[in-house]
């Protein structure tokens, strides 16, 4: 057969396609049936597609066709077929499974004590990646699709990503990062009783101004130092060698951490985590005329500048307020040295706010939760919910524009420290 024969064929099948597909929907309609739903059109589809196929199946197996002579006497015959239903992405569909005498049958397109097709798993993950609940899924599905999942099934579902999650959290990583952003986030966990545990989140920018989630970590207590340093060593230990600048909060000790695991790298504190803390201290009538007196000293041109407009900022604040002062002091070492850079690269480093929109994804899916029986379980929510923060890639698009000005910048900063990606 050459390509014109080959064309003509398929555009035959095709034709003869859609006449069979208008003629099951003109019988729905006269028929009232619905698109969905239990004895929908896709439903009878679905079950005529899947019992042919498991038909087809048994005939491999068994090597004759149904009420074929052949099959006598040939030592397994078909043994009629049992009911069962499955959950689809159109509802439950109960189809008939043929079985063989000598129960040697084994299916593929539904497996034996396979309850849900693929698409159904995939849906759920998705749902538990937006922030619904078991509850909240079970319900869902049952309300669309007319499908009857338990919560458990449900909770069976999304532990498949488990491995995935341990696959992924010990993947090698570059060996340089231009910025690196740490934070944490803390949830509920069971463990005796309810309790605040820290979630450790450390994100980088690529060499190639892409987002790269670094891990996740969980915490015993309350976010400290000593733990930081231990997640900053791991990241190291799986091929970091070299970070250029490391944004974070203002944890006490936390620059000392970091400077263990890279002795080059800028620690910059994060500016919306110093003007937060600031507003503790002040009265929320303040907080608009605080945030104002303070913009001159994080946006000045250079450290002398901003030590200037910080000093008339506690001629003006310091009587009043003298707990924000010594805030701004103490974090002064740490909050610096992005005065020294181009504008470029202050842009995108004065706030954590790169790695705050993630966190805020994290806390909506956590937040429908109230607490998790285990680390595990919550680690695996913050999981799926890194991993569906950008389905359609236009956001890492939008990402890596938005660094490339701020990437020149640091190549010629800290020359000779940037190498390509060799992955």
């Amino acid at each position: 057969m050459d390509l014109e024969d080959a064309a003509v064929t398929r555009k035959e099948h095709e034709a003869s396609d859609r006449e069979l597909v208008a003629k099951l929907v003109d019988q729905a309609r006269a028929e009232g049936l619905e698109l969905v739903g239990e004895n929908g059109l896709l439903g009878r589809l679905t079950k005529l597609v899947l019992e042919s196929a498991l038909e087809g199946e048994i005939t491999d197996h068994l090597g004759y066709d149904k009420h074929d002579p052949a099959g006598r006497g040939s030592g397994n015959t078909r043994n009629g077929t049992r009911a069962k239903t499955v959950v689809t992405d159109v509802g439950p569909v109960e189809i008939a499974v043929p079985r063989d005498r000598d129960a040697s049958f084994e299916p593929k397109i539904v497996r034996k004590r396979q309850r849900r097709l693929s698409g159904v798993d995939e849906m759920v993950i998705s749902l538990a990646a937006k922030g619904l609940t078991t509850g909240e899924i079970s319900a869902h599905l049952a309300e669309v699709y007319g499908a009857q999942v338990s919560k458990q099934t449900i909770s069976t579902i999304t532990d498949k990503v488990i491995d995935g999650m341990t696959e992924w959290q010990n993947r090698p990583l570059d060996p340089v990062y231009p910025v690196v952003f740490v934070d944490a986030i803390h949830v509920k966990i069971r463990d005796g009783q309810v309790a605040n545990r820290p979630v450790y989140v450390a994100m980088a920018v690529t060499v190639d101004g892409e987002r790269d989630i670094l891990g996740l970590w969980a915490g015993d207590g309350g976010e400290g130092a000593k733990s930081w340093l231990h997640v900053l060593i791991e990241i190291k230990n799986r091929g970091v060698g070299d970070v250029l600048m490391v944004v974070c909060d203002g944890l006490k000790g936390l620059p000392q951490a970091i400077e263990q695991a890279w002795p080059q790298a800028v620690v910059q504190t994060c500016m919306m985590h110093l003007l937060r803390a600031s507003f503790r201290y002040a009265a929320r009538q303040h907080w608009d005329a605080i945030a104002k007196a303070l913009r001159p000293v994080y946006t000045a041109p250079t450290e002398a500048a901003a030590l200037e407009r910080f000093v008339e900022f506690a001629e003006v604040w310091g009587g009043k307020y003298p707990a924000i002062v010594k805030l701004w002091e103490d974090a002064w070492a740490e909050f610096v040295p992005f005065l020294n850079f181009d504008t470029e690269i202050r842009r995108v480093i004065c706030s954590t706010n790169a790695i705050e929109s993630v966190n805020a994804r994290i806390r909506r899916a956590v937040k429908a939760r109230g607490h998790f029986p285990n680390e595990q379980a919550a680690l695996k929510c913050v999981y799926m919910a890194i991993m569906s923060l950008d389905p359609t890639g236009k956001g890492r698009k939008r990402w890596v524009t938005r660094w490339k000005a701020a990437l020149n910048a640091f190549a010629i900063t800290f020359e000779g420290r940037l190498s390509p990606n060799p992955r």
